[in-house]
């Protein structure tokens, strides 16, 4: 070992690093005074995607540190940036006393940004929902939960082959996606920002029963009529324990779990609904879709409502005439 690996990092640095360590695969918001540090090649990232100056700080361990920072009051603009681009932060806080703290002030990570976990108003498009979903599979059928985490709409279907799990990812069109490390229909993911694999543990159906009663406060599942939906809740138990690992506080409002039944509704398939130009052009935009011709909506919230209508157009006649 040289004798330049040999030299310890400041305490400022272990205390860094340790954090860091922990939050391996993204950026760590890490607070100093009045701003936001990054280090390392958070630094070097945070650089590029929000063309902020790279310098230097002191040295630790021999080397100069790469840095770069954003100012705390101005926080929510880059994280939107981020989130848009689809990554995820730590925010990490001083909890700690700086006028009893020998050393560094004590910190923590305190939540978590995701781009399918937003809350936010700042950092959401508010005309739109923003989803996180969980997908699983066996023996060519699949479990599909999605969340919006910001009014607690929580609800599962089972497609029952590729084509009509393609048409519910085009349909609900998630920010983020989380699949088991073992996830075989590979093609489903291409093309795709936000995928986020997850142990395959995270998906077995026991924990999944005991992480939804724990969320609900119930005893089963009976009442909320998913029992049966083994595939959806094995989606739905990984999907509510990584919300609840990136948000780091309690979600009352997530009470309930719903199965999205199909048979109501016009089935159509993604090549469909992506020529149909439903809420999204051919070339990615919004213009001149049938959501953008129809919305004369007077609130953020009925335009959501009106874009989750027209992607799930209903076979009730009643149903049809009340909307």
């Amino acid at each position: 070992m040289t004798v330049k690996a040999e030299q310890k990092h400041t305490p400022m640095m272990q205390q860094y690093l340790k954090l860091k360590a922990e939050n391996p695969d993204i950026l760590l918001f890490y607070r100093m005074g009045d701003f936001y540090e990054l280090f390392y090649d958070d630094a070097k990232r945070a650089s590029q995607l929000l063309d902020i100056s790279l310098t230097k700080r002191g040295a630790s361990a021999g080397e100069p540190i790469p840095m770069a920072g954003v100012p705390f009051h101005a926080v929510e603009g880059y994280l939107a940036k981020l989130v848009q681009l689809g990554e995820s932060v730590a925010i990490c806080e001083q909890v700690g006393d700086p006028a009893t703290s020998k050393g560094p002030v004590e910190r923590k990570v305190v939540r978590i940004v995701t781009p399918g976990t937003v809350s936010d108003e700042a950092l959401l498009s508010e005309r739109l929902d923003n989803l996180i979903a969980a997908i699983y599979h066996q023996n060519g059928k699949f479990g599909y939960a999605t969340l919006d985490i910001t009014s607690g709409r929580f609800q599962l279907c089972e497609p029952r082959s590729e084509e009509a799990m393609l048409a519910e990812l085009q349909r609900t069109a998630p920010k983020e996606l989380l699949f088991p490390e073992d996830f075989e229909p590979v093609g489903i993911m291409a093309n795709r920002n936000g995928n986020r694999r997850r142990p395959v543990w995270e998906f077995e159906i026991d924990t999944a029963r005991q992480q939804l009663n724990q969320q609900f406060g119930t005893k089963d599942l009976v009442g909320f009529g998913v029992e049966q939906c083994e595939l959806g809740l094995c989606a739905a138990g990984c999907l509510i324990q990584y919300v609840k690992d990136t948000q780091r506080t309690a979600l009352p409002h997530i009470r309930s779990l719903t199965l999205d039944s199909q048979d109501q509704s016009v089935i159509l398939d993604a090549a469909t609904r992506r020529n149909l130009e439903l809420t999204q052009n051919l070339s990615g935009g919004h213009d001149n879709t049938l959501a953008e011709v129809l919305d004369h909506t007077a609130t953020a919230m009925g335009s959501r409502m009106l874009k989750r209508w027209i992607h799930q157009p209903m076979r009730c006649q009643k149903t049809l005439n009340y909307r």
